[in-house]
């Protein structure tokens, strides 16, 4: 039977979009099919349904999304009464839960829908539903002793209406009283209490809410400027030097437009980052000359000027009154509220109590969310060697927000704050390194001429090298000072691993370095070795890429079952590629009998069941391989590329194994997405195995 979580609350402003997407999260790391039902929506757009859409990938058609309308509810319920309403939307529900193993209901919102007792209905739902409950609380503006009664009050009233409460969740409590109401929440309801402190981020409205809910006309400013929050409003009425004292971080200006002196000065100050601004809002419909909007332009590139034709006083107005919300149209916000939901709520203890059974199938979205619920578990920290590339600090934006690992960015130290402040990123603590000028530099050339003094090299020389981002990275991993490196969306993979080599240098069982990618494909995650490194590995080399790559298979939760891929399969073939194979899989079967192997054999035979058992047939691995080890380079590198083109693949890394800390490179046309996962991939690796091993896989991965 379809297990169903239903999200309510008992008032509105209860922010409770932070628990639907937090639970949305979690849910789909367990299944690959996650229904959504909302049984009651106001007219207009559903932002939290279409968010949900496009994180998610989810394929619903949104005309199944929704129960009815409030005034078409409120109407029913007054013509033919409550258990007529119920029904409808009983069976209307039941249409989602045939077609999805789990069903996240989102309950709801408590603001002007002309429901008696809107709480009760709620309760009966989910109780109709056979769905659990997950009930919100607001804390905004509230003291600790109301929040707490108010918490056990919605407990009691739940409960005496029969519902299966899986867990209350306080919301958007002041942060100084978090500690205090959860420790007595704890004490006096028999159920998990998960207390999440207000993020000022969350209620304010993006730049592009601002501009829209306005209907200002945008002067200067790119998507990612409008894509900022508008942390506070300051209004720009006096002399320049008091308005610079009044700025804050994140803040939008408010100003007439006719003041040229406060938009460039407003700006100057966001270009020199004390502070980064959001933006500008010009009132009284009056523009700045053109030449005063170039200069704007080459000062603060990308920051948001907007226009409005009202004053400053009816301006501040709607202002103060705007919140914003989460929408497809804010992945930032998205991202920050997911980070808060899994830093202050027990998701392992909440989805056990949820008894959703893992699916069988493993997506491309959960075993990326896994990788970041793995990373979080055990703090690591992570250099970024590129600090001012874009692609970075939008990665760094996301791993922050997540709080998936900490972080230091190589760079010049202005030129990074200024070009986050540019992207509407706030670095909050990350630390920032320049090589160049960092007291770490004369240490480093030392340690680097003693590691290279076979070769010649000097202390002088080693100076110039350590001012070299990755080789000043990669010393950072091996005196400590950070647990793994990523490196290589602007630099070559030579750039990136060559320091590695030099001073890292491979582990002790480990005769090579190579390199896997994790191939997420529709139903399952293949590993590809070795498909990036090395050109054209002899057979001793190519066992020891096959031993590599099982064990980093099984670190990320997949049972290695090694194919040895040729273009034969057993013994139908002959000649020097094949018995390099041939000689590899028996170096393997003497060293590692453990291990599952077979080969040589051909990609059909071994991923293809049907093509098995006629080539192959009893194999323990043929038609079930999960780590694919190529005879060289060329035929790896074009089959993982072929792989993510065609069949639309997710292909994670290439993730460095053999090393003794783990370096990792990106390709120079990696997403940020892709960094996101590799920063995740090399912060698990840098975890003592024992608290960093994944679980083990499914049975219908075996």
């Amino acid at each position: 039977m379809t297990r169903s979580v239903y999200v309510t609350g008992i008032d509105r402003g209860d922010g409770r979009q932070v628990v639907d997407l937090g639970m949305m999260e979690l849910l789909t790391r367990q299944v690959d099919r996650v229904g959504v039902f909302h049984p009651l929506m106001h007219d207009g757009p559903d932002r939290l349904f279409d968010l949900l859409r496009v994180r998610y990938r989810l394929t619903q058609d949104p005309a199944s999304v929704y129960g009815m309308a409030y005034d078409e509810a409120a109407a029913l319920q007054a013509e033919k009464g409550t258990d007529e309403l119920v029904s409808q939307l009983v069976e209307r529900f039941l249409a989602v839960a045939r077609e999805y193993e789990v069903v996240l209901v989102l309950g709801t919102d408590f603001h002007a829908t002309q429901l008696p007792d809107e709480l009760a209905l709620n309760a009966r739902l989910a109780n109709e539903f056979g769905a659990s409950v997950i009930a919100v609380v607001g804390g905004k503006g509230q003291t600790a002793e109301s929040v707490r009664a108010e918490t056990r009050n919605a407990h009691r009233a739940y409960e005496v209406l029969g519902c299966d409460i899986l867990a209350m969740v306080v919301n958007r409590v002041a942060p100084q009283d978090r500690e205090a109401i959860a420790e007595r929440l704890a004490a006096r309801v028999p159920v998990p209490c998960y207390v999440i402190p207000d993020e000022p981020a969350l209620a304010a409205p993006t730049v592009a809410q601002v501009t829209q809910a306005l209907g200002a006309t945008v002067l200067l400013g790119d998507d990612s400027g409008l894509a900022r929050d508008a942390l506070g409003f300051v209004f720009g009425g006096a002399m320049l030097p008091n308005l610079l004292k009044a700025l804050t971080p994140g803040c939008m200006v408010v100003t007439p437009g006719d003041r040229a002196d406060l938009v460039v000065g407003a700006l100057a100050a966001h270009s020199a980052g004390t502070p980064p601004i959001a933006g500008l809002l010009l009132t009284l419909d009056e523009r700045p000359a053109d030449s005063i909007l170039a200069l704007a332009s080459r000062l603060a590139p990308g920051t948001p000027v907007i226009s409005v034709p009202g004053g400053s006083f009816p301006t501040a107005a709607e202002l103060f009154a705007m919140e914003g919300r989460l929408s497809a149209a804010t992945p930032r916000k998205a991202e920050t509220a997911i980070g808060l939901f899994e830093r202050y709520v027990d998701t392992a203890g909440l989805l056990a109590r949820v008894e959703v059974a893992r699916t069988g199938r493993v997506t491309p979205m959960m075993f990326e969310h896994d990788l970041l619920e793995q990373a979080r578990a055990v703090r690591r920290r992570v250099v970024l060697p590129e600090g001012t590339e874009e692609r970075v600090l939008r990665a760094a934006d996301v791993l922050l927000r997540r709080n998936v690992c900490d972080l230091t960015l190589l760079g010049d130290a202005e030129a990074i704050r200024k070009k986050a402040a540019d992207l509407g990123i706030d670095l909050g603590d990350v630390q920032i390194i320049d090589p160049a000028r960092s007291e770490l530099r004369e240490r480093f050339a030392e340690r680097y001429a003693r590691l290279r003094a076979h070769r010649g090299v000097s202390v002088e020389l080693a100076h110039d090298v350590v001012s070299d981002v990755n080789y000043f990275g990669t010393l950072m991993v091996q005196e400590g000072l950070a647990d793994g490196m990523v490196s290589g969306s602007v630099h070559s993979t030579a750039s990136t691993i060559r320091p590695a080599f030099e001073i890292i240098k491979t582990k002790p069982d480990a005769g090579i370095v190579s390199s896997v990618f994790f191939m997420c494909l529709a139903d399952k995650v293949l590993v590809y070795g070795d498909c990036a490194v090395n050109p054209d590995p002899d057979a001793e080399q190519l066992a020891d890429i096959a031993v590599q790559s099982a064990a980093t298979a099984a670190r990320f939760g997949v049972e290695p079952r090694i194919a040895m891929l040729s273009y034969s399969t057993g013994s139908s073939g002959s000649g020097a590629d094949v018995d390099k194979v041939r000689e590899a899989t028996k170096l393997v079967r003497e060293r590692h009998p453990e291990l599952k192997i077979e080969g040589p054999i051909q990609y059909d035979a071994a991923v293809a069941p049907s093509v098995a058992a006629t080539k192959l047939p009893g194999s323990e691995v043929a038609g079930q391989a999960t780590v694919l080890v190529f005879p060289d380079l060329n035929t790896g590198n074009n089959t993982y590329k072929a792989v993510q083109r065609s069949a639309g693949a997710v292909a994670v890394g290439p993730v460095l194994q053999g090393l003794r800390k783990p370096v990792n490179d990106l390709s120079r046309g990696a997403l940020v997405s892709d960094i996101v996962n590799t920063v995740a991939i090399t912060a698990i690796q840098s975890q003592p195995q024992s608290l960093s091993q994944a679980p083990s896989p499914s049975p219908s991965q075996e």
